[in-house]
């Protein structure tokens, strides 16, 4: 599990020596409102878990907030961490095991709120399998990225239902191809995100996807959240809180208007998934917001707790070889607000 953290660590020291900039650029829109341009680096290239950030730039809420936001899409949390310390984005949306990973290998960032506290990690496969349990998987093929984070914990997953790794039969493949994998019956099940890879299955197959979720079955931690480099905290602190009200602001709202919320990411890439897919995306994706901490408070809203739990868990798992205190990863003092 050394692999995640010299990934970062390679990739940052050569970020790191052709980038940054002059910082966020201030213009005035056409109301006569003075807003500061940022960057939004996301995850992946978007799909339903990204709507509610569509949805806050249409409706006008990061404007509200004097942000005239550009989304980017990214090409896996891992860049996009690396991006984000480098000062190639404002702000990135990462799995927080890759800001763990990153921090630990001394890149210069850190999360300014959690927005998925319940993982979207899961097995994926066709109800056909007859899988109903984690103890069906004995025997199974399951499609796996080396070097992620659903990689890294799959072990624990097993560990906690009573499993070892000897008991399944795991297949390498990039990310993009786990989906194919399955489809053609090469694997059984893939290891990915419920709110991702699951609902475009089921739509390319046309037959029905069914999960074990991680955190169902005993093993739950951070997944998704807002960060940003330390530059922009240490010199555009303000502009980093108006990004994070106004990023929980637009994920409160979006979780009331779902159908609003999708149709705003029409035309946002050319590899979008349909709109009842984007839907279901969404759905579920807004049942990861809280855990029993942060039940009732806005988006975004952490506790340490929770964080001493998720650096636990990659500790455990090799992501990060020292548990640092949260502080270390998370500003918690830009917590969104009212």
């Amino acid at each position: 599990m050394k692999r995640l953290s010299a990934l970062v660590a390679g990739a940052a020291l050569l970020l790191a020596a052709g980038c940054g900039g002059s910082g966020p650029e201030t213009t005035t829109n056409a109301e006569g409102q003075e807003v500061t341009k940022v960057t939004l680096t996301l995850n992946w290239y978007p799909y339903g878990e990204h709507a509610p950030f569509y949805y806050g730039k249409e409706q006008g809420i990061y404007e509200e907030h004097g942000i005239d936001l550009e989304i980017r899409a990214g090409q896996g949390s891992q860049k996009t961490v690396q991006a984000t310390a480098a000062g190639q984005t404002d702000f990135g949306w990462a799995d927080t095991p890759a800001l763990l990973a990153g921090v630990s290998q001394g890149l210069d960032v850190k999360s300014v709120g959690v927005f998925l506290q319940t993982t979207p990690s899961s097995v994926q496969f066709f109800s056909e399998q007859g899988i109903s349990s984690v103890d069906d998987l004995k025997g199974k093929t399951i499609a796996t990225t080396a070097g992620d984070a659903l990689s890294a914990t799959f072990p624990a997953f097993l560990a906690a239902n009573g499993l070892s790794e000897d008991d399944v039969d795991t297949q390498n493949t990039d990310a993009a191809g786990k989906m194919a994998a399955v489809m053609s019956g090469q694997t059984d099940a893939l290891l990915g995100y419920a709110t991702d890879q699951g609902p475009t299955m089921q739509e390319k197959a046309g037959k029905e996807v069914s999960y074990l979720r991680f955190a169902d079955h005993g093993l739950n931690f951070f997944s998704n959240g807002l960060l940003t480099s330390q530059d922009m905290l240490g010199e555009h602190r303000d502009l980093v809180q108006r990004m994070v009200d106004a990023t929980s602001e637009s994920w409160a709202a979006a979780r009331d208007d779902q159908e609003t919320a999708v149709a705003a990411m029409e035309g946002a890439s050319e590899q979008l998934p349909s709109q009842e897919v984007l839907a279901e995306q969404l759905a579920s994706t807004l049942e990861l917001l809280h855990t029993e901490n942060t039940e009732g408070q806005r988006p975004g809203v952490n506790v340490e707790d929770d964080w001493r739990d998720t650096i636990g868990v990659f500790h455990d798992a090799g992501v990060i070889e020292s548990a640092e205190e949260p502080s270390t990863y998370w500003e918690a003092d830009l917590s969104p607000k009212e």
